[in-house]
């Protein structure tokens, strides 16, 4: 396993959010799955970020996901908070509470309630900062609109705003010219089926959706990329990446629960809006699951 010089380095899981059959918070569930992940060897979780539909909980629901990570996760088990909210004011609030829980680090993105300019975006990192915690940004802009570009990127960092971003674009060509403009700025792969061209660019860690299903596995693939030894990474990921790739469609939450749900792992349902997947979508799904855990040999298929 790799060593981790910072909190944010390494296999952070992006987890979901629990919901019984009512879609209450089943938070028990959630602390076991912490625990499960961290002793499937991965290096912390990153709750309340999409995958774990944050938009969709109660303020009180969100607060205590964040503190419900805290208690569970052993020593040296990174928690990092997502703070994304529509106004710099809340992502503060929520940096704030946060810390206060016992996070180490937050996951921030920019305004997403319209598209920002430059000076909006800087000004909204600036305020998240003032919480006191190392903040990573979060580059997303298929859904936010805004994009967080090498060059910003590098002003955000110089300005000691930021200590890594998650590259939710799935680019490997951006670490280069991130690490050019701002070098010391940690590149943490955003997208799963992105994991091996970005980790050979210089990736300091991984947030990713589909851990949660496979956590051995993608620690050995994210650990054997970063020590560049194809020889093991290239076979992993050429088994994974056909599910993998879910995680940029739009019903990447319901695709991560379905196939956990496959596994006897228990995903469980979403909260309005979000809908079940189509059948034809879930039977694919479930077939790469099922497949997937046969070559893996992982027992408990259901």
């Amino acid at each position: 396993m790799n060593r981790r010089e910072k909190p944010w380095h390494g296999v952070l899981v992006a987890t979901p959010t629990f919901f019984r059959d009512d879609l209450s918070v089943d938070f028990d569930r959630y602390a076991d799955h912490v625990r499960w992940l961290a002793d499937g060897g991965c290096h912390g979780v990153c709750v309340n970020g999409s995958l774990g539909e944050y938009q969709v909980l109660t303020d009180d629901e969100r607060a205590k996901m964040v503190e419900v990570a805290v208690e569970a996760a052993p020593e040296g088990f990174t928690v990092m908070a997502g703070v994304g909210a529509y106004g710099a004011r809340e992502s503060r609030q929520w940096a704030e509470q946060a810390g206060e829980a016992g996070a180490e680090v937050v996951l921030a993105l920019p305004p997403n309630s319209y598209r920002a300019d430059d000076r909006s975006v800087v000004d909204h990192y600036r305020e998240v900062a003032k919480a006191g915690l190392p903040v990573s940004a979060y580059n997303n802009p298929i859904d936010t609109k805004v994009d967080l570009t090498p060059a910003l990127l590098a002003e955000l960092y110089h300005e000691g705003l930021i200590v890594g971003v998650k590259e939710f674009t799935g680019e490997s060509r951006r670490s280069y010219e991130i690490g050019e403009l701002a070098p010391g700025l940690d590149v943490l792969i955003g997208t799963d089926d992105s994991v091996v061209e970005v980790g050979l660019a210089g990736a300091k860690g991984w947030i990713s959706g589909f851990t949660s299903v496979f956590p051995r596995e993608s620690v050995r693939l994210y650990d054997a990329t970063l020590a560049h030894d194809l020889d093991t990474a290239l076979p992993l990921y050429r088994t994974l990446h056909p599910l993998l790739r879910w995680d940029f469609h739009t019903e990447f939450v319901q695709a991560i629960k379905l196939s956990m749900d496959v596994l006897d792992l228990g995903g469980g349902p979403v909260r309005q809006p979000r809908q079940p997947m189509l059948p034809e979508s879930a039977a694919v799904v479930r077939d790469l699951t099922r497949r997937i855990a046969a070559e893996f040999s992982t027992a408990n298929v259901a």
